[in-house]
């Protein structure tokens, strides 16, 4: 060691270590660096020889705090992702089958109904009138065919004439009956059961036959067509079941079932269209909403499992970080079924190690960690 150098290194050294101290009892947390930086200094001092720690050195013996993780074993299932619109399979326009005036408006959007519940009541004056005419047309004739009945029997009356009052009686009753009919379509029913989606028409507004009044859905169960891939297809079957998720609700999860396949191929985009039907009985979703749905098709029992953000891609390779005695070890791994934030470990780990799931971003092989099972509230990297 040449003379400068000695005095400059038992010069700065001493300094070194007391500046350490001092700032530890004030901050705890800055003695480690320091100290570790003094440790590397006189290491340097071999065969006498002193040196200034390269910053390489110093980020190599400073611990990386990271967190770790333990593999689990669990059921892990294949899953195929799609997003679709969801709509409803009983969707029904209720039209007015007579015209009229609107006297009455019984329901508003967003009532539930019934089959059959009356929704609005027409002006059925007339009908009432025409439908009491036809029935007392029908009782005359009808009094006229049972007195001669008993005449007919004793041959008192002709065959010819019995006959044609029996098919004037056959034409009176159809008459009565339609005339009975439209007189009951005054009243506007529900065509189906659900909840009123719109109603278009206002008190006293005069309605023809065939407009349409009001709009009737039934949201208790909810359709979805999916697009599913030619190259995909043997993956899936009628029973398959799926979870939904939509943007308005990004807590919750729903239920789907796959319902059918179509067995022939879209030829606009090549692919299959399979339905799927979703329970909503708790009213949570509309048709309309956009959603995003999981299949799950292949269940893999008891499979060794890990959070997805400790794999690290790098070279056309799937590793992980393993800790142990303070270091990290580079393990190159394969992976299997991903599932939401878990995947599927084939081959690498046994199932006991400790691999960091965060701050391995800056780590190599060898590198120096502090390691905690407690993840941070948030970080980066």
């Amino acid at each position: 060691m040449r003379y400068t150098e000695l005095v400059l290194y038992f010069t700065t050294t001493p300094t070194l270590i007391k500046t350490a101290f001092t700032m530890a009892s004030k901050k705890t947390f800055i003695a480690t660096p320091l100290l570790a930086l003094t440790a590397i200094m006189l290491s340097g001092c071999g065969t006498g020889e002193a040196s200034i720690a390269s910053s390489e050195e110093i980020k190599a013996a400073t611990p990386v705090p990271v967190a770790i993780a333990l593999p689990t074993h669990a059921d892990i299932y294949a899953t195929y992702e799609a997003t679709t619109t969801i709509a409803s399979d009983a969707d029904a326009p209720v039209v007015a089958k007579v015209s009229g005036d609107v006297v009455n408006l019984f329901v508003e959007e967003g009532d539930r109904v019934e089959q059959g519940h009356v929704l609005a009541q027409l002006d059925g004056e007339r009908l009432l009138l025409e439908m009491l005419s036809a029935k007392a047309d029908l009782d005359r004739v009808r009094g006229e065919y049972d007195r001669y009945t008993d005449l007919a029997a004793r041959g008192l009356v002709s065959e010819a004439m019995f006959e044609g009052l029996k098919y004037d009686l056959e034409a009176l009753e159809a008459s009565y009956e339609l005339a009975r009919l439209n007189y009951d379509y005054s009243k506007i029913r529900a065509p189906i059961s659900g909840v009123v989606s719109a109603r278009e028409v206002k008190l006293g507004q005069s309605v023809a036959v065939n407009d349409v009044t009001f709009r009737i859905t039934d949201t208790s169960e909810l359709v979805a067509y999916l697009q599913i891939p030619q190259a995909e297809i043997a993956k899936f079957s009628a029973g398959h079941s799926a979870t939904v998720a939509v943007d308005a609700m990004p807590n919750t999860m729903y239920i789907a079932t796959i319902a059918r396949i179509s067995p022939t191929i879209d030829v606009r985009n090549g692919t299959f269209r399979a339905t799927a039907f979703v329970n909503n009985r708790s009213g949570e979703l509309a048709p309309g909403m956009f959603a995003r749905f999981t299949i799950s098709y292949e269940k893999h029992a008891d499979a060794l499992v890990i959070p997805r953000r400790a794999l690290v891609e790098e070279d056309d390779q799937t590793a992980v970080y393993v800790v142990l005695n303070g270091e990290v070890t580079r393990r190159v791994i394969e992976t299997g079924v991903e599932a939401g934030e878990n995947v599927e470990v084939l081959g690498g780990l046994t199932g006991d190690e400790e691999i960091v799931v965060v701050g391995q971003s800056g780590l190599r092989d060898g590198s120096k960690v502090l390691a905690s099972n407690k993840l941070p509230d948030s970080y980066t990297g």
